[in-house]
């Protein structure tokens, strides 16, 4: 079945489960008011001018089921797109079609990664576990006003559960195929009157299932174990609260697996390809290890009119890959021209951040904040082509800046948000490399100011409209990795990007329908593109002087009565090269745009790589009452139209039509205190192409198999 009728099916399906279960007038039916901190407060989701998606805790928990990681993001949320070529660490984020498509452990992201108020700035501190989650927030368009450099596109926002007064927890057990195994559990409470708890860990493990055909291993790789743990303290005195999180991880096994030729002539996945098989004569069968740790340290006092908050953070990761990067030998299956195989090895990355904010206390009129935000990080990477001595390079990065925020009544119905934030950052780049007698290094510094402009207008009880225009910018870079392959270090300039929206927010049908949606039109200047791949497998960072997007996107929450619940979710996106540029291409596959010198295309109008044209999702939740519990049956899936894997256009290399879903079936009882189901993932088994190599031969790596398991949970 292809995409549109599936698409087409699914959607028959529930409306006629819809009509089949018609609108009571039942007050269990009624939704639950979604409460954000999209604005570093918090505040209804249909209060806050800003496009928003939330997605709850127990949704994730769905999504993550069968050992999926972060990644299980992509296409559920509208905009919203993610990938790795690195495996369970270094995700790439990509909203609204603005991503980078940088595989380098230093490379930087138009889209920021915040857990639990802290910036996750490194690739690898992106890819830190979910687990105990309360919810995901999904912020849309530049965001750099409260949340400073490298917002351009958005944010992707993790808050876990805190410590209570309120004792209690669960554990969470499900076992599944492919040999996998999760742990999942959290409890805490009161120690005294003041002071609670927290304890939460996460165990995960999949075995190898993939034979190497080329050294005739048998489950060779393919599995990983996954660690980490979380602990926290909440104080709460009378005027003080603080939170101390502790939190680790350590992941071990494959990292990703790369595919060799197969794709040609076409983006299907051809003959060589097989799910269960390789064929590597290097790379060790692809090992991975890693890990990282953390803490932070919230405090806030509230004064008589004003409220004080410190955030102090600390971040620290280390680990390695090995890869078979062209994913074969030279028997095949199909023609590699030469042998590539790489270990990256990251060393001691550290990251510190500060901000301290002071805020109006109360909920008049008018509201504001401002504040000051630190943060510095240094960076080792050692890469080992194999072919020549290793290169190490050295990254430096400081930043701060200030920052100032209001919203106030203009009218009874109409409220007006203004903000601004002035940042100064500097990076500086130190590189070494056993084939040149010398030391590579780079220096720069900038300054930039981002801003936000937002009207939010209340029509009425049900339904507000709003309008923002908001300035954001990606610190100037520096990407070193060429050293390693007899190169020199590339810099980029700052991109700045201007983003108009307007929107609607809508709770209908006697609070039974969320209806909200907004339509944007953003233009970027100097946007940093990386050159990635090509014959020559280069990591060029270059400026682009002029890139534009427009689009649109549906959230829809519908509790159709007390039995059903369906979410959906739609995204338009329509991003273009506007500038002349020229970059590599791949060294087999069928370049369709002009060719210019040697085998350099000219990518002018292309739409940005990995920026699906459209995509959309949709969830349905139908139970009943049966015994002394509910039984109920959940699904959820999602589709995604054409999309680029990189920045030129070629026959093989780009994806259309791509789709998947998963479904559970369960049993509640005892008051919610225990909880059986079965699940499946990627249920109809899809081979959906998630990237490619394009520098040697058309390698691919596509997404997970179908796992199926049982899970037991219980809540105490």
């Amino acid at each position: 079945m292809n995409a549109f009728n599936m698409t087409c099916s699914l959607a028959a399906l529930l409306t006629t489960t819809a009509i089949a279960a018609p609108v009571v007038a039942d007050d269990d039916a009624l939704l639950e008011e979604i409460v954000v901190t999209a604005q570093r407060r918090e505040q209804s989701l249909q209060e806050v001018p800003v496009s928003v998606s939330v997605v709850s805790g127990k949704r994730m928990q769905n999504m993550l089921a069968g050992g999926a990681d972060i990644r299980a993001l992509a296409g559920r949320v509208p905009g919203l797109n993610a990938e790795s070529s690195n495996g369970r660490v270094a995700p790439r984020f990509y909203i609204r079609g603005l991503g980078n498509t940088d595989f380098d452990l230093a490379a930087s992201q138009p889209v920021s990664v915040i857990m639990d108020n802290v910036v996750m700035e490194n690739v690898v501190l992106k890819s830190f576990p979910l687990f105990d989650v309360e919810r995901v927030e999904v912020l849309r368009g530049p965001q750099g006003t409260l949340f400073g450099k490298n917002t351009p596109a958005g944010i992707v926002k993790f808050d876990t559960r805190k410590p209570s007064q309120e004792a209690g927890g669960y554990a969470n057990v499900n076992a599944g195929t492919l040999e996998t195994v999760e742990v999942e559990s959290a409890y805490g409470g009161p120690i005294n009157d003041t002071l609670s708890f927290r304890v939460s860990g996460l165990w995960q493990h999949r075995g190898d299932y993939i034979d190497n055909a080329f050294t005739g291993e048998d489950d060779a790789l393919g599995g990983f174990d996954e660690y980490a743990g979380r602990l926290q303290f909440m104080y709460e005195g009378e005027k003080t609260t603080a939170l101390l999180n502790v939190h680790a991880r350590k992941n071990e096994g494959t990292s990703a697996i790369f595919r060799a030729n197969v794709l040609g002539g076409s983006n299907d996945l051809n003959e060589n390809y097989d799910r269960d098989t390789v064929y590597f004569n290097e790379g060790n069968n692809n090992p991975q290890d890693y890990e990282n740790m953390g803490a932070s340290l919230q405090i806030t006092h509230e004064f008589d009119n004003l409220i004080l908050t410190s955030i102090t953070a600390f971040e620290t990761a280390d680990g390695s890959s090995l890869g078979d990067i062209d994913g074969g030998n030279p028997n095949g299956p199909g023609f590699i021209p030469f042998q590539s195989a790489t270990q990256d090895v990251m060393d001691d990355t550290d990251q510190f951040t500060q901000e301290l904010r002071i805020a109006s206390n109360g909920d008049g009129d008018m509201n504001w904040q401002a504040g000051v935000y630190y943060f510095t990080s240094d960076l080792s990477v050692t890469t080992f082509p194999f072919f020549v001595p290793e290169s190490n390079v050295k990254h430096e990065n400081d930043s701060i800046s200030v920052f100032a925020q209001t919203d106030f009544k203009v009218t009874e119905k109409t409220t007006m948000t203004l903000g601004a934030r002035y940042t100064n950052d500097q990076k500086e780049l130190e590189g070494t490399a056993g084939w040149a007698p010398l030391t590579f290094s780079e220096d720069i510094e900038d300054d930039r100011l981002s801003w936000d402009v937002a009207l939010n207008h209340e029509i009425n009880d049900q339904i507000s409209v709003y309008g923002r225009l908001a300035s954001g910018f990606r610190a100037a870079s520096i990407q070193g990795r060429d050293i390693a392959f007899f190169g020199a270090p590339s810099v980029a300039r700052a991109e700045e990007i201007l983003s108009a929206e307007v929107g609607f927010k809508s709770v209908l049908l006697d609070n039974r329908l969320r209806l909200n949606g907004a339509i944007y039109k953003w233009e970027m200047e100097d946007q940093q593109i990386s050159a990635v791949g090509g014959a020559g497998n280069l990591i060029q960072l270059i400026n682009v002087p002029h890139t534009n997007g427009y689009g649109a996107e549906f959230d829809a929450e519908w509790a159709v009565n007390e039995n059903l619940m369906i979410t959906a979710g739609f995204a338009l996106t329509e991003t273009e090269i506007e500038s002349s540029l020229l970059v590599g291409t791949c060294a087999q596959c069928n370049v369709l745009d002009p060719i210019r010198g040697n085998r350099f295309a000219q990518v002018k109008g292309n739409p940005l790589p990995q920026a699906p044209d459209w995509s959309a999702n949709i969830t349905a939740r139908y139970s009943v009452e049966m015994g002394e519990g509910e039984l109920y049956v959940y699904t959820d899936w999602f589709v995604e139209g054409e999309k680029n894997l990189f920045i030129y256009e070629s026959t093989e290399f780009r994806t259309n039509g791509d789709f998947e879903g998963n479904l559970r079936v369960g049993y509640i009882w005892n008051d919610g205190g225990y909880e059986v189901s079965a699940y499946a993932q990627n249920i109809t088994n899809e081979h959906n192409v998630k990237g490619g190599i394009d520098f040697n031969n058309n390698t691919a790596y596509v997404n997970e198999p179908r796992r199926f398991g049982l899970t037991f949970r219980a809540n105490f």
